[in-house]
């Protein structure tokens, strides 16, 4: 093995082959070398003719030549052996040199070691002297190849290497029963998580399936578990599942890594399950998604949102929200506004008077948004909004979760950092849950929320993080507030600000006729009187075949908003049903509405019967158990509808009470139309009955 070694130095006492004769250099001068042979006769040869030559060949190497050992290969052999190479690397050092490595500098060499007297040969005839009559019983052959390994490789060639042998992962196992398992392991991957047994089993399937009769058996069941484990470290071949797929889909080779240098180059984006119960308004227990997006040069969190169920429009709003200063909450200290961190909030709020009484939260404009392929980001509503907003949209490869390590890690974080410090926390997984954790949640959707932007604003953004370390003082961390006010330096700021326009601008759109009863959406029927000079009339939108623009809130389908195309601006448009049910409720109780009368075989049910089921839902998973109880799943699916029904985002002013459409506005005043005289029918009584026509 190769060691550390210096350039070789031609000196006196070497002993160099030259022109296939072989020699001893008596002395070197600057302009000749003086050579001796075996027998004594002297030749002076030119320096440079020696150095030159082709034909030269370092017979013996000059004191302190030798390479270095290897030290972290040492250190894997017994004490024993490598203090039997030092014992001999005494003796080979005073062989080569003629003084021994202890000896005092100014020592001469020792009585028939001298270099310059005696040949190596005669050196090698006195050192094997000297040990036999020491008493130990050494060869001549071994004595010469011990200096020639110290000569090459130093103290690691006087190793007994057999010690030093590196045993292969599957020691001497049969190659063909290794690939057998190899093969075997592979195909785990996705499958659910068996045993070294099932395993075994399916190795001697595919010996027999290659080899026939001559396949070779299995080793014993220890070494088997062995190979096994040495094959499979790493892969989670019987941990879990979802741990093994992922580092199946992980590249062969170095990850690679994207800079960051300005506040919003790079923002990732993604969703997960918080790990917190909350109270839904009906008393539901449930857990919300959380959505929020970080910031990869500072990282810092933009925005994070909390809802039941993430939709598109949800993570469209998010991005507005990133756009929008955190304005100061009631009860929060006023520690934590921008005024007093390290923001530069001087010069920020002379370029945007939003900033004057916001929070330690930074507004950051996404350049490049970097999420994942789930349904929610790949969808036209959240494309859309970041062509709005001119931000570039970079979806991940499919299987490629590290490409979003960012926020994949804050999300860890977060649990570690917030949720486990929260009542109602759960746990990441079943194993790790308390005994009834689920009761002891008390906070509702909204007032988690809260908690959450307060914990972004006065913990998050203020904690020193370990990605934000400068290469020239790795001692140091900044934290994400700090980061950004040295970034802000060099990227500088653009204020932005979103107004009710843009909130729409974010909603999905569907493409809808206005018909003579108005407009058709979900099989929910919009009408207003603003609508009057458009009805059965073209948009002038001929890519859509002359279809109207609409907006609409998954949240709240009590209205939608229509793109004027002649005139421009937007048209508010209410629900023709909003006096039936005139709590908003969302398109999840909608769509549960009609699937329960979908059960019933009414398939083709009308507007009205939905809207009517739909709000006997509320009404009776808002009333809790009765009689007979209503369904988990609709009390679920009615908590999580009351939890988003009100507005999060700016909405165009409504229209006038005198422009609305009739009966609408007296059901927004809480003024319903006056009832018929109710008649009640008279019980029926069988006795009384019997009694009139009895003869």
């Amino acid at each position: 093995m190769a060691g550390v070694s210096r350039p070789r130095m031609l000196r006196a006492g070497d002993e160099v082959r030259l022109r296939g004769a072989r020699y001893t250099v008596a002395s070197v001068t600057g302009s000749g070398v003086r050579l001796e042979d075996v027998v004594g006769a002297q030749t002076t040869l030119p320096l440079g003719e020696v150095l030159t030559g082709r034909d030269l060949e370092w017979v013996s190497t000059p004191r302190g030549a030798a390479p270095l050992p290897p030290a972290g290969l040492l250190e894997v052999v017994p004490e024993p052996v490598v203090a039997r190479a030092r014992w001999w690397e005494r003796h080979l050092i005073e062989l080569l040199t003629g003084v021994a490595p202890d000896a005092a500098p100014e020592s001469t060499p020792q009585s028939g070691y001298d270099p310059r007297r005696h040949t190596l040969r005669q050196r090698e005839l006195a050192k094997l002297t000297e040990l036999r009559a020491a008493g130990h019983s050494v060869s001549f052959t071994t004595l010469k190849r011990l200096r020639s390994a110290y000569e090459q490789q130093g103290l690691w060639g006087l190793v007994d290497q057999r010690y030093a042998r590196v045993s292969g992962p599957t020691g001497r196992v049969d190659q063909r029963v290794v690939a057998a398992t190899v093969q075997a392991i592979d195909e785990e991957t996705n499958r659910s998580t068996g045993t070294v047994g099932r395993l075994a089993r399916r190795v001697t399937q595919i010996l027999a399936a290659e080899h026939g009769s001559a396949a070779p058996a299995l080793p014993s069941p220890a070494t088997f578990y062995r190979l096994v484990g040495r094959l499979s470290q790493g892969r989670h071949t019987f941990g879990s599942a979802k741990t093994r797929r992922s580092l199946a889909k992980t590249p062969k080779g170095p990850f690679g890594s994207v800079s960051a240098l300005r506040p919003g180059q790079w923002v990732q984006i993604d969703s997960t399950t918080i790990d917190v119960r909350v109270v839904l308004d009906n008393g539901v227990i449930d857990r919300a998604e959380l959505t929020w997006m970080d910031d990869a040069a500072t990282r810092g969190i933009p925005a994070a949102v909390l809802r039941p169920t993430t939709k598109a429009a949800d993570a469209a709003v998010l991005l507005a929200r990133s756009l929008t200063p955190e304005p100061m909450r009631p009860g929060w200290v006023d520690a934590v506004r921008m005024s007093r961190s390290v923001l530069p909030h001087r010069r920020l709020a002379a370029l945007d008077d939003q900033l004057a009484y916001a929070a330690a939260r930074p507004v950051i404009v996404p350049e490049n948004i970097v999420c994942d392929n789930g349904n929610v980001y790949v969808s036209q509503t959240f494309r859309t909004a970041c062509r709005a907003m001119g931000i570039n949209f970079q979806p991940t490869h499919l299987g490629s979760p590290w490409e979003n390590n960012v926020v994949e890690r804050s999300f860890n974080s977060v649990g570690t950092l917030f949720a486990q410090y929260v009542a109602g926390y759960v746990g990441r997984s079943v194993e790790h849950r308390g005994r009834n954790a689920e009761k002891k949640a008390v906070w509702s959707i909204v007032e988690l929320q809260a908690l959450l932007d307060e914990w972004i604003v006065t913990v998050w953004q203020n904690r020193p993080h370990d990605g934000l370390r400068n290469p020239l003082t790795p001692d140091t961390a900044l934290t994400p507030n700090e980061q950004y006010a040295a970034l802000v330096e060099v990227a500088g700021y653009v204020p932005v600000a979103l107004g009710a326009e843009d909130y729409i601008e974010l909603l999905p759109v569907s493409w809808r006729t206005i018909g003579r009863s108005g407009i058709k959406l979900n099989r929910r029927t919009y009408d207003d009187e603003a609508l009057n000079d458009l009805r059965g009339e073209p948009s002038g939108v001929l890519a859509k075949q002359d279809r109207w623009e609409v907006h609409f809130d998954p949240y709240d389908i009590t209205r939608i908003w229509v793109r004027n195309h002649r005139h421009g601006g937007w048209i508010t448009v209410s629900w023709r049903h909003l006096r039936s049910a005139p709590v908003p409720f969302g398109e999840l109780a909608w769509q549960h509405a009609r699937s329960i009368l979908r059960r019933r075989g009414e398939d083709m049910a009308t507007e009205a019967e939905i809207a009517s089921a739909a709000a006997q839902l509320l009404d009776r998973a808002e009333q809790g158990p009765a009689p007979k109880a209503a369904k988990p799943r609709d009390r679920r699916v009615a908590g999580r509808t009351r939890s988003t029904n009100t507005p999060s985002g700016p909405r165009p002013d409504p229209p006038d009470e005198q422009d609305a459409a009739p009966g609408v506005a007296a059901a927004r005043e809480g003024n319903p139309e006056p009832l018929a005289e109710v008649i009640p029918l008279p019980l029926f009584d069988a006795r009384e009955e019997a009694r009139k026509w009895s003869f």
